[in-house]
């Protein structure tokens, strides 16, 4: 071929043009000096040999540059270069202070602190281990003093001292795959390094001197900081495995956001009505929620069944008045709908399952009406089609206490299960095609309601008794009776009710829907993640870490098809089902 042949240039490109696999877009972080975005051969030399292709981000932070670039790359590469600014640590400035980057401090703080909601993989290499700390609640020491020698005179390509890594850590696992542990070599240019890794990372390597050479994500996260070059090492000294690990977890992010086109996605309970205030703003986000548009958003979820709980102390409340169950019921009714007609554009009030499908076409987010705890009645049958025609899709017939209804899994037995009111109840919620939820219901409660319910009942946010030993979790029997009465166990991330000793973690969810299937079979489960009624665990967090829970599905080897059933095709289908019937 003549490399001089423009056309035969193009023409040898075509012939594989149809064959080319999508490769992850990475976007790496430009420096900027001299009015010029610049960047280092070896970080984008290091993405194509890696597998990845780079895409070049320069410091620009405007919302529509930083969103755009956002949904166009699946990893982010955050490179070296200046100092930070202090004050975005709340510091001044120490004598030893370098040269600041005013231009690209904050866009790159601002892209960094977006991209790790959106949970994409980030890799930061020297200034960008910094930017990590800084744009994630941690702080860096400005000047790391007196210790071995962190700014190297010799080529930028030779290791000049050694690093402690944490065993069992990613870049750990990283490194003694590619044989690069016996002790890992690198080379070192600053006087800056992380101090405090802030709530989101935690360290994982250091140097002989104690100063932090490595952090990463402490919740299930791919995250990952480094303080050396490995873009100026080569192949034999590890240099390319960062950039490998990086490709790779971009390419699982692709893929979950492909899922994520293709799947819909709903959280069947949670909490967040109650946290509404008169000035709360639901398009923003907001830190003292689990669930606002910008975390559904983030997190890729299309719809989440919102509550209007009832604390069980409102029994006492007489009808009528303001605080009365069924008047608060109706006002965290009133609530939902009231953030709906703010921005009917990008929210709708669902009632069916079609509703769910024809919103995810438009991209528009879904909400679904519920009740928790049947006290909202106040006794009165009428009050059941009153919240149907309101849109409630289904009431949990109890919470920590028992009522009128029924006996509670937790608080002294009233009836030994249904009472004659609950059944009554549960015959007109059939009528009505609302679903009977029998979360928080005692274990007599629970089989009374399945034999005098004509349709399937559901449990919205429970989890498995044998892994958790919880009288709030379903035994077994009680799964398998659900499954064989058509109904769904919806896995629940309450940390109480996932272990009993230590942190429950993501994985412990993972487990729990991995026995609900074991005992009851792929069509019988679900997620409701009782997010702001304090559900919610590392590596699951809030809405915008759902995307972390298809990851764990996917490692799983689950199919898409699977992923759907746990996605919320199982609970739809229940649905359907009981309204189909009215």
């Amino acid at each position: 071929m003549n490399k001089y042949s423009l056309k035969q240039q193009t023409d040898a490109i075509y012939r594989r043009f149809v064959t080319l696999p999508r490769r992850p877009v990475i976007g790496i972080t430009a420096n900027y000096d001299e009015h010029s975005a610049r960047l280092a051969e070896g970080y984008y030399k290091q993405v194509v040999a890696a597998g990845g292709d780079p895409l070049i981000i320069p410091p620009c932070n405007g919302v529509e540059t930083l969103n755009g670039t956002l949904n166009h790359i699946d990893g982010l590469l955050l490179t070296g270069g200046a100092d930070i600014n202090p004050l975005f640590m709340g510091q001044e400035p120490v004598p030893q202070l370098g040269h600041i980057n005013a231009e690209r401090d904050l866009p790159e703080l601002l892209i960094t602190r977006m991209a790790f909601n959106r949970q994409m993989p980030i890799l930061g290499i020297c200034r960008g281990i910094q930017t990590l700390a800084v744009a994630l609640d941690g702080q860096v020491e400005q000047h790391i003093g007196n210790g071995i020698k962190h700014s190297q005179d010799a080529d930028r390509h030779v290791p000049t001292h050694t690093v402690s890594v944490e065993q069992g850590s990613t870049l750990y696992n990283i490194m003694e795959h590619g044989g690069k542990l016996s002790p890992l070599y690198v080379n070192s240019f600053h006087h800056q390094a992380v101090s405090d890794p802030g709530p989101h990372l935690r360290v994982v390597a250091t140097a002989p001197d104690g100063v932090v050479e490595a952090v990463e994500s402490n919740e299930y996260k791919s995250i990952l900081g480094v303080q050396w070059h490995p873009e100026c090492m080569t192949a034999d000294d590890g240099g390319l495995l960062l950039f490998q690990w990086l490709v790779g977890e971009a390419r699982t992010y692709r893929q979950i956001q492909r899922l994520h086109n293709r799947v819909l996605t709903l959280d069947t309970h949670c909490d967040t009505p109650m946290k509404y205030t008169e000035d709360f703003d639901f398009t923003m986000r907001n830190d003292g929620v689990c669930i606002d548009l910008p975390k559904m958003t983030e997190g890729r979820l299309d719809a989440a069944i919102m509550v209007a709980y009832i604390p069980q102390t409102m029994a006492a409340n007489p009808p009528g008045s303001p605080d009365s169950p069924f008047n608060y019921a109706n006002t965290q009714l009133d609530r939902i709908e009231k953030f709906r007609e703010a921005v009917p554009h990008r929210l709708y009030i669902a009632r069916t399952s079609d509703h769910l499908w024809q919103n995810k076409r438009v991209t528009r987010k879904s909400i679904m009406m519920g009740i928790e705890n049947g006290l909202a009645l106040e006794g009165q049958l009428s009050n059941v089609e009153h919240f149907a025609r309101r849109g409630v899709v289904y009431i949990t017939l109890c919470h920590n206490g028992s009522n009128d209804i029924c006996d509670s899994a937790k608080g002294e037995p009233l009836h030994g299960g249904v009472s004659p009111f609950g059944e009554q109840v549960i015959h007109e919620m059939n009528r009505l095609g609302m679903m009977v939820d029998l979360s928080h219901a005692a274990e007599s409660s629970f089989y009374d309601a399945l034999d005098m319910s004509s349709k399937p009942i559901v449990c919205t946010h429970s989890s498995c008794r044998a892994l958790c030993d919880h009288p709030r979790n379903l035994t077994d029997d009680q799964l398998r009776a659900l499954a064989r009465k058509g109904g769904v166990c919806q896995i629940t991330l309450y940390p109480g009710f996932l272990r009993q000793d230590g942190q429950a973690t993501i994985l412990d969810a993972i487990e729990h829907l991995k026995h609900a299937i074991e005992v009851m079979g792929i069509d019988f489960v679900g997620l409701g993640t009782d997010f702001d009624g304090d559900g919610g665990v590392p590596g699951l967090a809030d809405a915008s870490e759902l995307t972390l829970f298809t990851r764990q599905l996917l490692q799983a080897s689950f199919s898409e098809e699977d992923i759907q059933k746990i996605w919320g095709g199982n609970f739809l289908r229940v649905m359907k089902q009981i309204q189909s019937r009215r």
